[in-house]
């Protein structure tokens, strides 16, 4: 058993590394950009639900960038009043507060404790706007997940969608928490700053706009190029991490083969590589910070030195220069600062447009007109009428061709055939996760397609090869089909499925944490446990997908003496591998290349020779010769 559980943890683990590892390669594209602006409008019926810190969000940043603006002409304040040599008298000895020297810096300070409330206020609303339409964005996106047909994810890969769900949600938390905030800001108080620029000085104003282009130039030039090395060193960084959580995650194959040189190799080439780029992006940045910074003070530097000579020739005070300074920096920070938001709300665009694709995919398997009521008590009469399918995958290839079959109220029958014979496929049409294209399938009577589809599976419990467990506790598991069972029936369920015994010896019973996947249980217990909740689920009609043929003998026959409790009085439709184990059924149907070439019982099948004689002769002989 152990050796088995081992054997489970490294298969599991091995398909964890492959998926995330594939999942960090598929980064890249989920930074790509969109061409406009517009999937972001279907965002706004998710921003419009709360109105409330809309509001609350408009109000203190229209308060926030007026107070912005208002600081450089407080400073002016300070400077012309606080200090000597005011220009404007009247002006200063009007905004006096007490003692003439420190009622200016009173001013000053009241505007920035005002601005810093404001600017804090703004924060709060929009951060919280953000979180909360984010949240409601992924509820809404796995929800409606949850409800396509499996057939969708026949083209759609689930690692590409949980990266939807992570990454693309996350830019547009950046988008609508922090982003449109600040680009709302900027725009307001850069177009601001100018304008009140030209009220202060028209002259300095003029050489401003002049000397503008060589300080942004830069900006553009370098900021392009920037990104595009961060993004290069992102996607080489994200193959390394591949690489080893390829290697990590199949770390006994890895070690068995002696590769440990060789992935380390690999590892570190991708490293190098990872570096190399990086190296290109600081170098490209350190030079864009050299000349931003040369171009920029230099600009600055030549507007003080024109405004310096209007101070000292009169035409404007020391205070209207400061003020004009701060409105210069207010606007040339304001625009670079929206280059990078731009970026930004480019790419949440893209992921907005990735989700909203999600969104509105829609699911073929629907309750068709009229509307049936499912009829109690369900009798479980089932009844396949020249079912003919094939997968959407493989519309050429038909899964099953024209099978016709009734499945007794009541009763045990055993599919039994080759693999790919169409047994399975059975399976997933009775529970709707497909509709065929062409016969029907009816339940006491009535075709399955007017049923509603979770009324349908309502009445089914289904215990799968390799039955999928959940992380969480055995009693999670066993609860899985029915949430609000006690923890008395819960224990009942595991008692019939053979299952307590070995949950009760688990270090916290039934509260024991299982991990992901169960993959502490053996093969076995895991059935066992998937038993317990078919059980539970108490539902009149039971599907057995019957994964047996990799269990020990033990473990066969309590799954075996388990599903004979879930099958009694109910219509029980099992898959057999091991043909020794369906020698009870009531009746056999055999299946090859999706069509039903006989059925009938056992001893039946034997007399007339054919496939299932075969196929008998082939298992019990070679279990005669491995007794032997």
């Amino acid at each position: 058993m152990a050796a088995e559980q081992d054997q489970d943890a490294a298969r599991v683990d091995a398909d964890r590394g492959s998926s995330f590892a594939a999942e960090l390669e598929r980064d890249a594209e989920h930074r790509a950009k969109a061409r406009s602006i517009k999937p972001l409008s279907r965002l706004l019926p998710f921003v419009l639900r709360y109105r409330g810190l809309l509001a609350g969000f408009a109000l203190f940043l229209v308060l926030a960038s007026a107070l912005t603006l208002i600081l450089p002409a407080a400073f002016r304040l300070v400077v012309d009043c606080g200090f000597a040599g005011a220009a404007d008298a009247a002006i200063c000895r009007k905004m006096a507060l007490g003692d003439e020297l420190t009622g200016y810096f009173v001013i000053g300070f009241a505007v920035a404790l005002m601005l810093g409330v404001a600017s804090a206020m703004r924060f709060y609303f929009i951060s919280r706007l953000g979180e909360r339409v984010v949240a409601d964005v992924r509820t809404a996106v796995y929800d409606h997940l949850l409800g396509l047909s499996p057939s969708f994810y026949v083209n759609v890969r689930t690692g590409e969608v949980l990266s939807r769900l992570t990454t693309d949600t996350t830019l547009i938390e950046t988008l609508v928490g922090s982003s449109v905030s600040v680009a709302l800001r900027t725009v307001a108080t850069t177009i601001g700053a100018i304008v009140l620029m030209f009220l202060v000085s028209w002259k300095l104003s003029l050489m401003m706009l002049a000397v503008g282009p060589l300080m942004l130039a830069p900006i553009f030039f370098f900021g392009r190029r920037v990104q595009r090395l961060s993004r290069a060193s992102q996607d080489s960084l994200a193959g390394a991490s591949a690489r080893a959580s390829e290697s990590l995650g199949a770390i006994e194959t890895v070690q068995a083969f002696t590769r440990e040189r060789q992935e380390s190799d690999n590892f570190r080439r991708a490293v190098e590589s990872t570096f190399a780029v990086a190296l290109k992006r600081i170098t490209v940045r350190a030079l864009m910070t050299g000349v931003i910074f040369t171009l920029v003070l230099g600009g600055l530097i030549a507007v003080l030195w024109f405004g310096a000579l209007q101070v000292k020739s009169g035409a404007i005070t020391p205070g209207a220069m400061t003020q004009f300074v701060m409105y210069a920096f207010v606007a040339v920070s304001g625009v670079g600062m929206l280059t990078e938001t731009y970026a930004e709300v480019m790419r949440a665009a893209g992921a907005t447009e990735r989700l909203m694709e999600l969104l509105s995919a829609t699911s073929e398997i629907k309750a068709i007109a009229p509307a049936a009521a499912l009829p109690k008590p369900l009798n479980g009469a089932i009844r396949f009428s020249n079912v003919a399918f094939a997968y959407p995958a493989r519309p050429s290839m038909q899964a099953l061709k024209g099978v016709s079959v009734n499945f007794a109220p009541g009763r045990t029958t055993a599919l039994v055939g080759p693999s790919g014979a169409g047994k399975s496929t059975i399976f997933q049409l009775l529970l709707r996760f497909y509709d065929p294209q062409s016969g029907s399938i009816t339940i006491d009577g009535v075709d399955i397609r007017h049923f509603d589809p979770d009324a349908l599976r309502r009445s089914i419990s289904i215990v799968q090869q390799n039955a999928p467990l959940f992380a969480g506790t055995a009693a999670d598991n066993i609860r899985f089909g029915r949430p609000e069972a006690s923890d008395a029936e819960v224990e009942a369920a595991a008692v019939a499925a053979n299952a307590h015994d070995f949950i009760k010896a688990l270090p916290q019973g039934y509260l024991t944490p299982l991990g992901q996947g169960a993959t502490t249980l053996s093969g076995g217990q895991r059935q066992r446990l998937a038993i317990a909740r078919a059980i539970l689920r108490d539902a009149p009609i039971v599907l057995l997908d019957e994964a047996t043929s990799a269990l020990d003998s033990e473990s066969e026959r309590l799954i075996q003496i388990a599903f004979e409790r879930i099958s009694k009085g109910r219509t029980s439709i099992v898959i057999a591998h091991r043909l020794a184990t369906v020698l009870s059924a009531d009746r056999i149907v055999v299946m090859d290349e999706g069509a039903i070439v006989d059925e009938g019982t056992h001893a039946e099948l034997l007399a007339r020779g054919g496939l299932y004689a075969r196929l008998a002769e082939l298992q019990f002989s070679a279990a005669r010769e491995a007794a032997e």
